[in-house]
């Protein structure tokens, strides 16, 4: 076991195959891409060298470890650059979770471009490569809420050679192994799960074209109808043409198999930070004694980009993987018997299956407004995994802090999961997203009607009472997403009155490259049936709509008032039970 080099002298060597950087600190935990990506090269075969949050101010730091003999890998961080930077409401950051002891200011806006165009100063022609979540949700045209305009392409505005989307192991595996043999990068055009350029479509066969850059520029129709292709096409090419050239996005990489999820998780993780940080890096403290065990997700949440980057196929890990990680942090001196989370995307679609012969659809979700009859709903093998975890000698708790689907667990006909997590593996209050309580919103939002939610709240807390357990479930919502309306507001306000709990934090709609809501926000229409979407754009509504969530805080008084007026709600401003307001 060994840390990836930061340095040429670390490396023992004069040269690596290949140089990665990240805009996050190096922190050799398979939770953060960079090592995942790093020690399954190093597993691979090749030798890797890492430039973490380099100073993007000069080409000097990215010239650490001079020219690779194959390529520059770009990852520029577990999070999108510009979401790490700033929030829903465009105001900086505080804090930067993946930097040493929190400290902003050591990641650029624009991750890949920035880094990519210090490399191209550097070394000119130098291969370069760009991943991760930053490159995967940019792949085409899209909308960017930071400049409140259409973007092309990140490959075509940071210069680099070839994008990799998704999770990435088996393109890069497949692109080393060219690179190694000598094939020049611009000739590496058929890797499932890539990107290229190219500037006509004479040597691209079977592929399906959506509008164009300059048009989905000015076009919102032309912007959903690409969006629509680009998000439902799995098995052919999609074309975009951008100002210069052809972005050709081949199909997606084949989901991992167990044996090979077990390969990529078993890789020799230190799993803590480079011995070079004297500094906590704060993203590590909730996830370093956490397991992956679930890649994917079914759920089809609008406002998610997950099936956009991993897929909705799901893919896990054995039993066998899991418990020797677990294992390994049983060893370690800091662990204190918790592992904080057993999960992934969403926790109990561990084992859940697609039973359709022809593969997972894209054409409908397969949770909502009903199950899909395809998919096979089984709770067994998540909750055994759950059990052997727990016999384990030394650890005293199994938390589940992954999202949980509430309708897929009502789904199944057994309660034996909903009893367990009551019974085990909760800690007082247990986070569910029903996201909102407006009907309209919901559909919207592609997630269940909040009457399935309260069945689920009811029953969990039934068998938290009658195993004497004070627990409660913490709702999360989403203020202002597409289709939410000022009395949809209102009527969650509601909601929060009557249910007694104040949430601490509210979270606004966040426009994210790559996901349905942000099309909706962006055309006001919904980008499959092409159906009108109201948007709460302005700054106004927006502040009316987090303030009502809020509504017994001093400091929100005066917007409350504003919005209940502006709602014509002022039946809910005076002295009675109901009113959110008291004169």
């Amino acid at each position: 076991m060994a840390f990836l080099p930061l340095s040429l002298k670390e490396a023992g060597c004069d040269r690596v195959d290949f140089v990665l950087v990240s805009g996050d600190a190096y922190v050799d935990h398979p939770s953060f891409a960079c090592a995942l990506i790093g020690q399954w090269l190093k597993h691979l075969g090749y030798t890797v060298g890492i430039i973490a949050q380099p100073d993007f101010h000069t080409e000097k730091d990215f010239m650490r470890f001079g020219r690779p003999r194959l390529a520059f890998l770009i990852a520029p961080g577990n999070l999108d650059s510009m979401v790490n930077l700033y929030t829903a409401n465009k105001h900086r950051r505080k804090q930067d979770d993946y930097a040493p002891d929190g400290k902003t200011g050591l990641r650029p806006k624009r991750a890949c471009i920035v880094y990519s165009g210090r490399i191209r100063q550097a070394y000119g022609d130098v291969p370069i490569i760009i991943g991760g979540i930053e490159a995967s949700l940019r792949r085409f045209a899209h909308y960017d809420y930071w400049d409140d305009a259409v973007r092309q392409s990140i490959l075509c505005d940071s210069g680099a050679d070839l994008l990799v989307y998704g999770m990435g192991e088996k393109p890069i595996a497949e692109i080393a192994e060219a690179l190694d043999s000598g094939l020049p990068i611009e000739q590496i055009t058929y890797v499932r799960g890539t990107c290229y350029a190219a500037k006509t479509l004479e040597q691209v066969y079977d592929y399906v074209q959506v509008p164009a850059f300059g048009e989905v520029c000015g076009n919102k129709n032309a912007y959903c109808d690409a969006f629509a292709i680009q998000s439902k096409e799995q098995e052919r090419c999609v074309v975009q043409q951008q100002r210069d050239f052809y972005l050709i996005q081949n199909p997606p990489s084949e989901p991992l198999t167990m044996r090979e999820m077990d390969e990529v998780y078993d890789l020799p993780f230190m799993r803590m930070p480079h011995p070079s940080y004297k500094e906590t890096i704060p993203a590590l403290q909730e996830v370093k004694f956490s397991i992956t065990c679930v890649r994917g997700c079914m759920g089809g949440c609008a406002f998610c980009s997950i099936g956009f980057h991993q897929r909705k196929m799901i893919q896990c890990r054995s039993e066998q993987s899991i418990l020797a990680e677990a294992q390994a942090y049983i060893k370690d001196p800091e662990f204190k018997g918790y592992i904080h989370d057993v999960g992934g995307p969403t926790a109990n679609f561990y084992g859940a299956r697609c039973l359709n012969p022809k593969g997972p659809c894209t054409s409908r979700r397969c949770l909502t407004p009903n199950k899909c009859r395809y998919l096979q709903v089984d709770h067994h093998p998540y909750v055994r995994l759950l059990r052997k975890l727990r016999a384990q000698p030394g650890i005293k708790k199994v938390f589940i802090r992954s999202g949980i689907r509430f309708d897929y667990a009502l789904m199944d006909r057994s309660d034996e999961f909903i009893r367990e997590l009551a019974r085990f593996h909760v800690s007082g209050q247990l986070k569910l997203a029903p996201e909102h309580v407006a009907p309209e919103v919901l559909k919207v939002m592609g997630k269940p009607d909040f009457s399935v939610y309260k069945r689920f709240k009811q029953k969990f807390e039934s068998m938290s009472n009658g195993l004497h357990k004070k627990q409660y479930i913490l709702p999360y919502f989403i203020s202002a997403h597409p289709g939410c309306t000022l009395p949809d507001a209102v009527k969650l306000a509601e909601y929060i009155r009557d249910s007694g709990f104040m949430p601490k934090q509210v979270q606004d709609f966040y426009p994210t490259p790559g996901t349905v809501s942000t099309c909706m926000y962006y055309t006001g229409m919904d980008p499959y049936t092409k159906k009108k979407v109201y948007v709460p754009k302005s700054e106004k509504e927006r502040a009316y709509q987090r303030a009502l969530m809020q509504f017994k805080l001093p400091g929100n008084r005066k917007t409350v008032i504003a919005a209940l007026k502006e709602a014509g709600r002022e039946d809910l401003i005076g002295r009675t039970k109901k009113c959110l307001i008291r004169e």
